[in-house]
């Protein structure tokens, strides 16, 4: 088992070459926000800050990164790490005297590991999300969706009605439920899968057919309220709560459901994979990922060649792209996480962060009393 990484883990440098494309670092600066980003096949979690507009990446290796959440009514950030057995991480921004003394940015303290609770392997946990002041995850191999206790214990919350009706005794992952639209209550969000129903082939089949297969389930039904996308991910409400923004997947959109006609309105087209979703404001950051050969057959709409690895920011009024950051050397993204710029200085690596510095860190930090 692999457990939290420290600061010896080596990272290969050529996954931290990035460009950027129009006002990226200006535009975190004005929404006052960190953007979390984690890189699952590449074990990372990034932190990207604007630090006045110069702009800023830190870095923290973990296995297998998915899901982020931020509870911010405990200032506690969410990491789902999906493996077997799977790890749920709690980060938290702590304080050093070397780190205080030599760093001098804004914001809180270094975000590092306080907690970890290690859960099984076959939950094969994707999205997290806070539902009512508490912690929630897809749990993919259970079809399911499972909510946290504070001591790591979990309970199965909520499935699709379907799969109380045809899910045969000991299969797993019949429909890849694999995000959530957190609203104030279960009942309030939504859900999406690769599929309405258990079939012959699951959703991590080959053959498994998958263009037009994809749906959003209502929390309160338990039932699809919307057909016809190919591998949605990353659903998410607007602050309001009347908008529902999915992601497309399969073919590298970004659009609104309405859920009573059960339509999906694309809003913009994005160059890769799109799995990744924070919502701020007028803005929407989208991650694109590329298309590995062995999923080719996921992205019916899209061209594995034009694929490109980066995060892209949004205006949700014209569906215009204003900024994106773009990692050369990059693979795939699972989330986006939007975070106060206050709250955090970023992670401990960087940089800016030499070896020594990173050392001290985590040989005598103090987690800061919220």
């Amino acid at each position: 088992m692999q457990v939290v990484t420290g600061s010896n883990h080596p990272t290969d440098p050529r996954l931290l070459v990035h460009r950027t494309r129009g006002p990226f670092w200006d535009l975190l600066d004005e929404a006052g926000i960190t953007l979390l980003v984690s890189r699952e096949y590449e074990h990372l979690l990034m932190a990207l800050s604007g630090r006045g507009g110069h702009g800023e990446i830190t870095y923290l290796p973990l296995p297998h990164p998915s899901g982020v959440a931020f509870d911010a009514k405990r200032g506690i950030v969410h990491v789902a790490s999906t493996r077997n057995p799977n790890q749920v991480l709690e980060l938290a921004p702590v304080e050093s005297p070397d780190w205080r003394h030599t760093e001098g940015q804004i914001g809180g303290g270094p975000l590092i590991p306080v907690r970890t609770y290690v859960v099984p392997g076959r939950l094969y946990l994707h999205d997290l999300a806070i539902i009512g002041g508490r912690l929630h995850g897809n749990a993919v191999g259970h079809d399911a969706v499972i909510r946290f206790d504070h001591d790591g214990t979990f309970s199965t919350v909520w499935t699709p009605r379907v799969i109380e009706e045809q899910r045969p005794q000991g299969s797993v992952n019949f429909l890849q439920l694999n995000s959530i639209a957190a609203g104030r209550s279960l009942t309030t969000s939504y859900f999406t899968a690769s599929t309405d129903r258990p079939g012959d082939k699951t959703p991590g089949h080959p053959a498994f057919p998958v263009d037009g297969r994809g749906v959003v389930f209502s929390g309160r039904t338990r039932e699809p309220v919307a057909r016809g996308l190919t591998r949605p991910h990353s659903a998410r409400l607007s602050a309001a709560g009347d908008v529902l923004w999915v992601l497309n997947s399969g073919y590298g959109e970004l659009g609104t459901v309405d859920t009573r006609a059960g339509h999906f309105e694309p809003v913009v087209h994005l160059p890769g994979w799109t799995r990744g979703l924070a919502l701020q404001g007028h803005l929407a950051i989208v991650a694109t990922s590329k298309v590995l050969p062995r999923f080719h057959q996921y992205a019916p709409g899209l061209d594995p060649d034009a694929c490109v690895c980066g995060v892209h920011i949004v205006d949700l009024g014209t569906g215009d792209v204003l900024a994106s950051l773009r990692w050369k050397n990059g693979d795939q993204i699972f989330a986006v996480e939007a975070i106060p710029a206050w709250f955090t200085s970023g992670l401990p690596t960087g940089p800016n962060r030499g070896a020594g510095m990173r050392d001290a860190l985590f040989y005598d930090f103090v987690v800061k009393e919220k």
